[in-house]
């Protein structure tokens, strides 16, 4: 890699990062915070900030329900503090009922956007509580249950969401289906082709039902993974689902820069949402999740949610098929 790429990546990350962090306070729940003093400033151990016990075994019917997890995940119900970065905007996120999108959701209400949260029926009870959140906010919150496994689902969403929230210019395709298995062997065409279903098709029909709704200065972010850059031996669709969804972004981004539409995306590593509790780890591994990263613990969807927020505001108006990474200090970008 040369040292002209190491440059722009710098600038870049560092550009979209500071944005970032304005956005971002420590939350409420963390556990053994260690907080010290420099100046104004307070900051928090990122060893320590959430906590590094490993996660007792336990699983769920897919698609799973935050509520019922242990311990259940920090979405920054109780800390996100928002800033106006976001006033006025109409936002989309799939599968914005739990974990990653939920966090996403309650970020964007608390910076003055008006959300929709697209789901699976099943996840009707975790979807309420993030519909009471925004409203709570001051936000105008649209449920939209949807099986998105066919172009007319996705349509439908897209069509209520712009039709509901008056318009759209923030679009967040989050939504993922990952099933672990040990061997090719054991993944049978079915589940091959729904975590293609969900995963790559799902982005491509929500943009492209979205795109005449959006105008310039609008913002399309996709869910990626350290999965696409660095494959888990036993998640090898869901990890090439993941590897097309970045390639996915990196080119509408190069087609949409005509239309003033910026595509980025964020590559989450290993943090603790319901995919891990409904198939996502083998069974009997799930207290080694998020264990090897140079951090010594999963990442929890509340430190994700300000790089959502920051991709999405004027901001980081020159930012476009970019890929923001939370890793846990394991993987790329």
């Amino acid at each position: 890699m040369s040292e002209q790429t190491l440059s722009r990546r710098t600038v870049l990350g560092g550009a979209v990062l500071g944005a970032a962090a304005t956005t971002l306070a420590a939350p409420a729940t963390a556990q053994q915070a260690a907080s010290v003093t420099g100046g104004a400033a307070m900051l928090s151990d990122p060893r320590t900030k959430y906590t590094n016990d490993p996660f007792p075994e336990q699983k769920q019917p897919w698609p799973a329900l935050q509520s019922k997890m242990i311990p259940v995940p920090d979405c920054g119900e109780t800390s996100y503090k928002g800033s106006e970065k976001l006033t006025g905007r109409r936002a989309l996120v799939t599968g914005g009922d739990s974990g990653i999108g939920r966090a996403a959701a309650i970020a964007f209400a608390r910076e003055g956007a008006d959300v929709a949260i697209n789901y699976h029926p099943d996840e009707e009870t975790d979807a309420q509580e993030v519909v009471a959140l925004v409203r709570e906010a001051g936000r105008k919150a649209v449920a939209i249950p949807a099986d998105i496994r066919t172009l007319q689902a996705c349509e439908e969403v897209v069509r209520r969401a712009v039709s509901e929230l008056g318009g759209l210019d923030l679009l967040v395709n989050n939504a993922a289906y990952q099933q672990s298995k040990a061997d090719i062997l054991e993944i049978s065409d079915e589940q091959f082709v729904r975590t293609f279903e969900t995963n790559v098709f799902h982005v491509f029909r929500f943009s492209k039902a979205a795109i005449p709704s959006l105008p310039p200065g609008a913002s399309i972010i996709n869910t990626v993974s350290v999965n696409s850059y660095d494959p888990g031996e036993e998640l090898i669709d869901y990890a090439s689902t993941k590897a097309a969804i970045l390639n996915l972004t990196k080119g509408m981004a190069k087609q949409l820069a005509v239309k003033g539409i910026r595509v980025n995306a964020v590559s989450p590593g290993p943090v603790w949402t319901p995919l891990q509790v409904a198939g996502g780890q083998i069974e009997g591994t799930m207290g080694e999740f998020g264990q090897d990263t140079p951090l010594g613990r999963a990442g929890q969807p509340a430190e994700l949610a300000s790089l959502y927020v920051a991709l999405a505001s004027d901001e980081s108006s020159f930012s476009t098929g970019t890929v923001v990474g939370a890793h846990g200090g394991k993987g790329n970008p």
